[in-house]
């Protein structure tokens, strides 16, 4: 009845279009499109009750007859607002370069790291900078300062190396880390003492962070001096010579009251409280009719009358205010309130002592008094953990506890919907900073905890000496806790039993893409392997801030994304300025208001960061004052305020993780502030983004407050209600995606199978690959810049790092070699280099010194005796032991020629000089492919071991079953090379570089693609790069005329003749310039058989799996299709001859296994004989022995007549039939 009366007031003729500036809740003196810099979608206006503060007089449905107004409102100012269109502002795009120059595309990695070293770490020490001692009251140690140093590196006791360098650290398999230092203060004995720059650890240091060496490094040629890449993005970790990278992990947004389901698709409000000290989640649900709150650290379930009596709300008059005093709120909250005068809880004390005795026991034994101290330790701490209660007063809790419970019952009665826990406003990003905070608090309390117990073991006795606690101090605690973290991937903090896997990945050095689309990834912690389309699906909240393109197929569909590229993701901002700015704009604290006050119709509540501050009538003034304070600087640029007329809330947010991007802000007079003089600047270098920002011409927005924002794509789209312009449309994509030409002209799914194989493409990965030693490393011989190309090309730098090659494509059938998608490649072309790659790898040997103080040494190579000159496996083994760079390796040959000693611990061999023996230990080359060695490096590692890194290479080229792609997801392999002489040539006598099936086009509607070669050959008449960026490209028309004027048809379409027989073709065929990406699947990566090889030790089977030499396995579907076939000797063969067949001796008289002509059991030689069987049945039925379970083998001979015996303990029935 009630639902019915507020939702239908839409029908009220008051409230039509037409009346909506005679709205009461407005000032009158208000035009509706003239407020500037305001938000105009939800402009309510305070009502103002002259004669009273107090609401009781008002009719209260008049009031709730008012959110269909607002939200019909919202709807009429985007819908219908006069239109008013200006003029487009020139190379407005060159913004984004500008956005990237100084923040670089792993700026979101890098300023959580650097927040995390500069204020996060102080913090921490903050909360925990004092340790005392239970043995002595005396005794204590203070942290007075604590910062991260610059990256250095301990080359023995004595000597540090300063200038160490991420590539020396790679080479060299060390951690890039810098030391931790304090300032400390302690007792000794009965002395204070003070020490300064004390080292408790080496934190590692993010590559491009303000810590590392490559700091604030611009120009080339300061890159090119420390061997490092210039268009590095960094944001990631050197852990023993490996590139970790800390994924970005998306996480629900803390402190926030949502309704959600539960398993039982019942509605509850959930809220999950996060400090720094505590997490924890409560609930809110409805069982029968009564409130009940559910939290871990209760038993069972608690009414929730109980709960307001606890936290100070004594009358049943104050909960139903908090609440609301509305008819259905005082009908659903009714059968509450009589359960508490059922349970006889009428004061605090009492509810006091009823949560005591439903808190789960935190000690195993503990009185009323320890019951009643652990009830409220929990409504203190643990219940609604972020609404502080420093004062002693629950009052805020009481409220927040009351707002949580008229949610759910708004959502049940249906004024309300549950909230949607995939709008990406409700959601936060966690980045390395905050994955390293968290772990690194852990580590410094446990660090802590070691100290006291030290301090405590030594105070209790009385030694000569005073404790001096600083020799006590483990440099190693901290260091190895970050670098097991970071090396595995494992976050284990017990304190808030988290126990996450895979947090770190390994950087895929594939191509330069494959680094920029890794840095901007974002896994999901959604279960995969659940079918659930609703977190899976691409969100209108994401717009502009994830690419709706970049997402991997298959379980991981949706769930793994990748980040915009003009989004940035937030840190933790100080959110005292900010309370103190909203009380100063008018809100007022709930301990000066009634605790009715809160429902009142005009009154809004107005949260910071989730936590209640307090009530505001004016809730557009309070949101127009903070982004205007925003705008002048005064405040953080990335603070945001949103205002909700539906549930009459100002939600402002400060905290960390959340995803904003900027816009141009629109003026008064319905025009940009951006103007092209600012464009100019930014070109000339005068002024930065970050400027543009400060001038309040850009501000960010994020997907909160864009709620409250009205955006236009183009200035021709701007509105009179428009708040905001995009800088540029490609900017919604990903890096990634942003490769593609016209991709806005592509079907959707062809986008996302590029992104994914734009990844996989080999290239230039960086500007130093000739000193890089990486595990693998595929490198194009021959890459070029695409002819087609887009801005974010350039401004990427994928120009300057490429990965693919303009090849000349006719679309045409060629024999048939060339059906479902297969590509014909022309011989010459290859001979000249298309498609040829390197793969580099090295293997890695050491010279170790063991426990008894012998040692490895390197040997030269063994000599033939004839001929004098090493072995044919020693060939390319110089005097030293080491392989000679040029060498050629064939499979099994040396590399290094190295022996161990068979003895390695004992007694030290320099105490009794003894005979060493030793044993060869030499490493070997074991690819399938002769290689030929690049380059030899010898060091030592973090373990001060000599170390010895053999880097080899292969040419390889293009073959028959290689994998190539187009850049529209258009994928194929090789399915012939044929000679050029038999290849078409156009007129002009040009021959293509591959052939490509025209059925590839119509079931895949790469229009892009067809777009690409006509203006790749364009391009190449006129001698110029063609833009083709999203939404932006340069069009088929304009392009058509142009090539046009070189002689060409309009189409691109050429006459070609056939190579054969030199007559013309009788159909146009669409000819000329591609960009082809040479994928990492080469078929001499995947190719394998094997005739004879090693057995599994345990079941004697062949191994299984291409890098161990194993064999094709007959699973069991195959044996079944045998069976179906009735080729039994071909079954017996697979399955038992060519495995593991195995010959043993059997008792035919007892049917047990006998050994050496003898059975045990029968004590007799004459019935045993010998059979075939597997010996993994042969090992089965052992293991069943072993457990008591006899298995007897029935024996029959080779054509005899006789019966075979049968072994059974059941006495025989002549009815039986055997």
């Amino acid at each position: 009845m009630i639902k019915d009366e507020i939702l239908s007031s839409d029908e009220d003729p008051t409230n039509g279009p037409t009346s909506i500036l005679h709205n009461p809740l407005r000032k009158p003196d208000i035009k509706k499109f003239e407020l500037p810099e305001e938000d105009t979608l939800d402009q309510v206006e305070p009502f103002v009750d002259e004669s009273t503060d107090d609401d009781d007089d008002a009719d209260p449905r008049y009031f709730e007859s008012q959110h269909p107004v607002l939200e019909h409102e919202r709807k009429h100012v985007c819908h219908h607002s006069p239109a008013a269109p200006q003029p487009a502002i020139p190379d407005k795009w060159k913004l984004v370069p500008a956005f990237l120059h100084n923040r670089g595309l792993a700026h979101q990695h890098i300023h959580s790291f650097n927040y995390f070293v500069d204020e996060e770490i102080c913090k921490i020490l903050a909360a925990n900078n004092y340790i005392t001692s239970d043995a002595n009251p005396n005794w204590f140690l203070k942290y007075r300062k604590i910062w991260v140093g610059r990256c250095n590196y301990e080359e023995d006791m004595t000597a540090i190396n300063d200038k160490i360098t991420p590539q020396e650290c790679r080479l060299r398999d060390i951690t890039y880390s810098a030391p931790i230092f304090v300032d400390l203060e302690y007792t000794r004995g009965n002395q204070r003492v003070l020490r300064r720059a004390l080292t408790i650890g080496r934190m590692p240091i993010m590559v491009r962070s303000n810590r590392c060496a490559l700091w604030q490094m611009e120009t080339l040629e300061d890159m090119a001096k420390t061997r490092e890449c210039a268009y590095d993005p960094g944001g990631y970790f050197i852990i023993r010579g490996t590139e970790k990278v800390v994924l970005m992990h998306e996480q629900m947004a803390k402190n926030r009251i949502m309704i959600n389901r539960n398993s039982k698709k019942e509605l509850v409000c959930e809220v999950m409280s996060s400090t720094s000290q505590r997490k924890s989640k409560t609930y809110v649900c409805n069982k029968k009719g009564k409130y009940y709150v559910q939290h871990n650290q209760l038993g069972e379930d608690i009414p929730v009358i109980v709960l307001f009596k606890a936290l100070g709300m004594e009358s049943d008059a104050d909960v139903i205010s908090l609440i609301g005093s509305q008819e259905y709120f005082i009908g659903a909250i009714g059968a509450s309130v009589i359960e508490g005068n059922t349970l006889r809880i009428r004061s605090t004390e009492e509810a006091v002592q009823y949560i005591a005795g439903k808190v789960k026991l935190r000690r195993m034994r503990g009185g009323a008094e320890m019951r009643t101290h652990d009830a409220l330790d929990f409504l203190t701490n643990s219940f609604i953990a972020h609404i502080p209660c420093s004062d002693g007063s629950m009052l805020m809790k009481a409220v927040y506890l009351g707002l949580m419970v008229r949610r759910l019952i708004e959502a049940e009665v249906g004024v309300f919907s549950e909230d949607d826990r995939d709008f990406y406003g409700n959601k936060r990003i966690e980045l390395a900073g905050s994955m390293l905070s968290l772990l690194f608090e852990d580590l410094f309390k446990r660090f802590n905890m070691e100290l006291k117990r030290v301090a405590d073991t030594h105070l209790t006795r009385n030694l000569a000496t005073p404790l001096d606690i600083t020799k006590h101090i483990r440099q190693d605690f901290i260091t190895s806790g970050l670098t097991y973290a970071l090396s595995t991937g494992n976050w284990i903090i017990k304190r808030f039993k988290m126990q996450r896997m895979g947090v770190t990945q390994v950087l895929c050095r594939l191509s330069y893409i494959s680094v920029l689309g890794m840095m901007s990834r974002i896994n999901s912690t959604f279960e995969r392997t659940r079918k659930v389309s609703g977190p899976r699906s691409l969100q209108p909240s994401q717009w502009g801030m994830l690419c709706p393109c970049d997402t991997p197929e298959g379980e991981s569909c949706g769930l793994v994304k990748s980040l915009a590229l003009m989004c940035h993701i937030t840190t933790d901002s100080d959110d005292e300025q900010i309370k103190r700015l909203m009380f100063n704009c008018g809100v007022e604290s709930m301990r000066y208001n009634k605790v009715s006050a809160i429902h009142q119709s005009h009154m809004y509540t107005a949260f910071l960061n989730g936590n209640l501050v307090g009530l505001t009538s004016d809730p557009l003034k309070l949101a127009l004052a903070i982004r205007q304070m925003r705008r002048r600087g005064y405040i953080n640029r990335y603070v945001s305020v949103s205002v909700n007329s539906d549930q009459r809330n100002v939600n402002i947010s400060t905290d960390g993780g959340r995803l904003c991007r900027p816009y141009i802000i629109i003026g008064d007079d319905h025009k940009p502030l951006l103007t092209e003089e600012h464009v100019k600047q930014i070109e000339r270098c005068e002024i930065t983004f970050d400027d543009l920002v400060t001038q309040g011409i850009v501000e960010f927005i994020d997907v909160n407050e864009s709620g409250n924002s009205l955006f236009a794509v183009y200035e021709k789209d701007i509105k009179m209600a428009t708040t905001h312009l995009e800088i540029e449309p490609f900017t919604i994509l990903g890096v990634c995606a942003n490769v593609i030409p016209y991709m806005n002209h592509n079907q959707s799914p062809r986008n996302t199978y590029q992104c994914a194989m734009g990844k996989q493409a080999m290239g230039a990965s960086a500007c130093n690959l000739p000193v890089r030693a990486d595990t693998l490393l595929y490198l194009l011989v021959y890459p070029q810049r695409p002819l087609c190309t887009t801005r974010a090309i350039r401004i990427c730098h994928y120009e300057d790092l490429p990965a693919g090659q303009n090849a000349t494509v006719a679309v045409m059938s060629f024999s048939g070699y060339d059906i479902e998608d297969a590509l014909v490649l022309n011989k010459a072309s290859l001979d000249r280099g298309f498609g040829r790659c390197l793969v580099n790898r090295f293997i890695k040997d050491t010279l170790r010194t063991y426990a008894n103080q012998s040692s490895d040494r390197a040997v030269p190579p063994t000599l033939d005796p004839v001929t004098k000159r090493p072995t044919a496996a020693f060939a390319g083994i110089d005097h030293d032991g080491i392989c000679r760079p040029g060498a050629r390796l064939k499979k099994k040959d040396f590399v290094v020629s190295k022996m161990s000693p068979v003895v390695q611990t004992g007694e030290s061999v320099l105490a009794a000089p003894r005979h060493i023996e030793y044993k060869i230990s030499s490493s070997s080359y074991r690819g399938p492919v002769p290689a030929v060695v690049d380059r030899v490096l010898l060091t030592t590692n973090e373990e001060k071991v000599t170390m010895i890194k053999v880097i080899h290479s292969q040419c390889r080229r293009p073959e028959l079953g290689d994998k190539f792609s187009s850049r529209h997801g258009q994928k194929g392999v090789c399915g012939i090379v044929v000679p050029q002489e038999d290849m078409p040539f156009s007129q002009q006598g040009m021959c293509p570089d591959l052939i490509m099936n025209p059925h590839g086009y119509p079931s895949r509607m790469t229009v892009g693609k067809l777009m690409e070669l006509l203006s790749s050959k364009t391009g190449a008449l006129a001698g110029r790069l063609v833009s083709s960026t999203a939404f932006a490209g340069e069009q088929v028309e304009p392009i058509s005329q142009e090539i046009m004027q070189y002689g060409f048809n309009f189409l691109g379409k050429d006459i070609l003749s056939h190579g054969a027989t030199g007559e013309a073709m009788t159909a146009y065929i669409y000819f000329g310039p591609l960009y082809y990406q040479k994928l990492k699947h080469m078929v001499l990566d995947k190719m394998h058989a094997r005739g004879r090889g090693p057995k599994s030790a345990l079941t004697r089977q062949p191994t299984e799996g291409r890098a161990r030499d194993g064999g094709l396995r007959l699973g069991e579907m195959e044996r079944d299709c045998l069976i179906a076939y009735g080729v039994s000797n071909l079954i017996n063969e697979r399955l038992m001859i060519s495995s593991d067949q195995f010959m043993i001796e059997v008792c035919s008289k007892c049917g047990l296994m006998g050994y050496n002509r003898w059975c045990d059991y029968c004590r007799s030689s004459e019935t045993v004989s010998d059979i075939a069987i597997p010996y993994a049945c042969k090992l089965l039925f052992q293991e069943l022995q072993a457990m008591n379970i006899v298995p007897r083998f029935t024996v029959e001979s080779q054509g005899a007549d006789v019966a075979p015996k049968r072994f059974t303990t059941h006495k025989l029935d002549p009815d039986d039939v055997f």
